[in-house]
């Protein structure tokens, strides 16, 4: 392990280990009957707090985990180096951080020099390296989306003049705004110019004192790139402390065609199963893919989107802004809701979704659809136990129960965890249009990193695959059977991403699933302005078939979304297949498709 990669696991842990409870579990007995206290010591006073009998177990699990990560810790930092360098020369000065300067710096960004970058980069570039701005800039973003990275490479372009007015600071959960105060005051009397301050949400008191970066520094000529994971935590910070004084550039979506010309990996379904994160094995970037299995997805979705927001949440006003969701946070219960949020995002989004009795979408809609295939049914329902299927779904997805859980989960609550969600740009709604009342519109709520969706849906079939009802079909009915369930995903989770990025690319556009009362159109793009639209069906296939158009062609449905929308000034099928025409309509290659969007 290098020791950048040594010194970015170590925050990591600093932060799960903040938000995980310390000390002990103590129990009394008491006329027979036994009690238990969470007992904290801390400058050499002990506090012991009762604890319910319910929540014990729970307790002392994160208490558990706790330690096991803070042995982690000990480990890493006798490989770390001194978390005080000095200042390279004759000068001894001694930071209150962890700042990198000089040939540090050369270092940090070396690793970096074979890796394509990302689009947004060059509104990174054009603050560093443009004119001086009394405002600090911001670089936010989940876990493994490149924000180091993409401040490793502007290090990369510095003129030598520029590097040696650079510097590079680290943040770790202890450090405060004093001490970092203090090393920057340092370096501008120095005469450094540019400085980098990577995990500063880390910090306790960073969202309520976040204008010393603006009105202090920035606002005397020194360039300031701030960096986290916590992106909830900036959204705070601008909104507060920050309000008109910051450049804001989030790193969260990565469209398709940033996932082929920068990891130089081909193919929607390579995307489908691995997309979201700037990793995935591919040559042109990091090497590990975050959804690789689904303990990886479950530690993503832990560490990176309900840390990211209890994290937040626990820091912004004192933990004020929990509103609602306080309780589940007290109880440990945040991250079951949100993992069960995050499996069914692509459905309904209401209060049943959060409380009802866990049940697998995929398995029911695959299930619906193999039992009506035209040339083989299949009623998968007879050759599973459901009831064990969904149990393993459970265990794997971490998802509790309403009767398993000791707080219950409101409208409030679910909607608040939306809005949380909305804000780190995980999810995204787009309109499902119903004729004839166009105005009765409805949501679709996409999830914005599809390598996660996809890789619970893989829980599923390896939930299947443990099934013993399951196992007594033949080989080659398994394989049909789990052919088809994938099938089914990969052709919903392709009609998210081609809606997604659809929009994404035409803000000034309406871009909308219209439904029929029998079939729908895939994909609406219209355009108000010249009052024209062009109407889609997006396949997972690679085959030309008459039928899949069939509604793009069909003389009632078109003269009725001409009537309200304009003119349909073209006809096409998204699939997997070769550019082609038939009967007016053009089909069009998914990646070539998704590739021409800008």
């Amino acid at each position: 392990m290098e020791q950048f990669e040594i010194i970015e696991r170590i925050h990591e842990l600093e932060r799960e280990i903040a938000l995980l409870p310390p000390g002990s579990i103590a129990a009394k007995k008491v006329k027979g009957k036994e009690y238990y206290y969470h007992r904290i010591t801390q400058n050499q006073k002990r506090t012991e707090t009762y604890v319910d009998f319910d929540q014990v177990d729970e307790l002392r699990v994160q208490i558990e985990k706790r330690k096991e990560l803070e042995t982690e810790l000990k480990k890493l930092k006798r490989l770390a180096p001194s978390s005080e360098p000095a200042k390279e020369g004759r000068d001894t000065h001694q930071f209150s951080t962890y700042v990198r300067i000089g040939s540090q710096l050369k270092n940090l960004a070396a690793p970096v020099k074979k890796y394509k970058r990302r689009e947004c980069y060059s509104v990174l570039h054009d603050f560093v390296f443009g004119e001086q701005q009394d405002k600090v800039f911001i670089l936010y973003g989940l876990r493994r989306t490149g924000k180091t990275t993409l401040i490793r490479q502007a290090i990369l372009d510095m003129t030598p003049e520029q590097l040696n007015t650079a510097a590079f600071i680290q943040i770790k959960a202890k450090d405060t705004l004093s001490g970092i105060n203090t090393d920057l005051k340092y370096l501008e009397d120095q005469g450094y110019k540019y400085v980098f301050i990577d995990e500063v949400t880390l910090m306790e008191d960073f969202i309520e004192g976040a204008a010393l970066f603006s009105d202090i520094y920035a606002s005397s000529g020194m360039k300031i790139v701030l960096s986290g994971t916590d992106s909830l935590g900036f959204i705070f910070t601008e909104h507060e402390q920050l309000y008109d004084r910051c450049i804001l550039l989030h790193t969260t979506i990565i469209p398709y065609r940033e996932f082929e010309t920068v990891l130089g990996i081909e193919g929607i379904d390579e995307y489908i199963r691995y997309g979201g994160t700037m990793s995935m094995g591919g040559v042109n970037y990091n090497e590990k893919s975050s959804f690789a299995t689904s303990k990886s997805t479950g530690d993503y979705i832990d560490s990176a989107i309900a840390r990211n927001i209890q994290h937040s949440l626990k820091y912004y006003q004192e933990g004020g802004h929990f509103r609602h969701l306080y309780e589940l946070y007290e109880k440990g219960e945040l991250t079951s809701a949100i993992n069960r949020v995050v499996e069914d995002i692509n459905h309904r989004f209401t209060q049943e979704v959060l409380t009802r009795t866990f049940v697998s979408h995929d398995l029911s809609v695959s299930a619906r659809n193999l039992l009506h295939d035209r040339e083989d049914p299949v009623d998968i329902t007879q050759n599973i136990d459901e009831v064990a299927v969904t149990e393993l779904v459970k265990t794997m997805l971490d998802i509790l129960d309403k009767e398993e859980q000791t707080v219950e989960v409101d409208d409030t609550h679910a909607y608040q965890i939306k809005e949380y969600l909305t804000l780190l740009d995980l999810i995204m709604e787009l309109d499902l249009l119903h004729f004839p009342d166009v105005n009765n519109r409805e949501k679709i709520t996409v999830i914005s990193q599809p390598g996660l969706r996809y890789a619970q849906a893989d829980a599923l079939i390896s939930s299947l695959l443990l099934d013993e009802k399951f196992n007594a079909l033949s080989a080659m009915q398994r394989n049909r059977i789990l052919e088809r369930i994938l099938s089914e995903i990969k052709g919903r989770m392709m009609e998210d991403i081609v809606l997604l990025e659809t929009k994404l690319a035409n803000p000034k556009k309406q871009v909308f699933k219209l439904q029929f009362a029998v079939g729908e159109f895939d994909m609406v793009v219209h355009d108000p302005t010249t009052l024209t639209c062009e109407i889609y069906e997006i396949k997972h296939s690679k085959e030309v078939v008459a039928n899949q158009y069939r509604h793009l062609i069909n003389a009632e449905k078109c003269a009725e979304t001409e009537h309200r929308f304009g003119e349909i000034t073209g006809r096409y099928v998204i699939y997997r297949g070769e550019n082609t025409e038939i009967d007016g309509v053009q089909y069009l290659n998914v990646e070539q498709y998704l590739k021409s969007l800008v």
